[in-house]
């Protein structure tokens, strides 16, 4: 049986480099949409989530105003912590620095500035998302 993360634990773990599935509503007749994300999160701060503009993802967090963030670990021992949070606010374009630090957490220091500056003139917009609900299993 699993046992939930404390509050630290699961802060941690989200703060862990992992792809994250975000879930937003759809439009009625459709289910949620549910996209594969890379995202940025400090323990006790705000999720923060880069994407292209203009896309149907964007338009569906703006109009929802909330989403689902779910990040897991797929080799045993299974984890995963989901969040449920609030846009707290919408900043276009993404500011380079978020844009490039969010690649480096994924593809490392030279291939993070190398993909941040590829996007450059690429229209952005960034979220910034408050967790507001938390759900967390640990099978170890």
């Amino acid at each position: 049986m699993p046992r939930a993360f404390n509050e630290v634990e699961r802060q941690e773990f989200l703060a862990a480099q992992h792809v994250a599935v975000l879930s937003v509503a759809a439009e009625a007749g459709r289910p949620p949409v549910s996209v594969p994300i890379w995202y940025d999160y400090s323990p006790g701060g705000n999720i923060l989530i880069n994407t292209g503009a203009g896309t149907r993802k964007v338009r569906l967090i703006r109009e929802a105003g909330s989403v689902t963030v779910v990040v897991q670990r797929e080799e045993w021992p299974y984890q995963y912590v989901v969040v449920e949070g609030t846009v707290i606010e919408v900043t276009t374009p993404t500011p380079a620095p978020v844009r490039e630090a969010i690649a480096i957490r994924y593809l490392g220091e030279e291939g993070g500035r190398e993909f941040a500056r590829g996007k450059d003139g690429v229209e952005s917009v960034l979220f910034t998302i408050r967790p507001d609900r938390w759900i967390s299993a640990d099978f170890s």
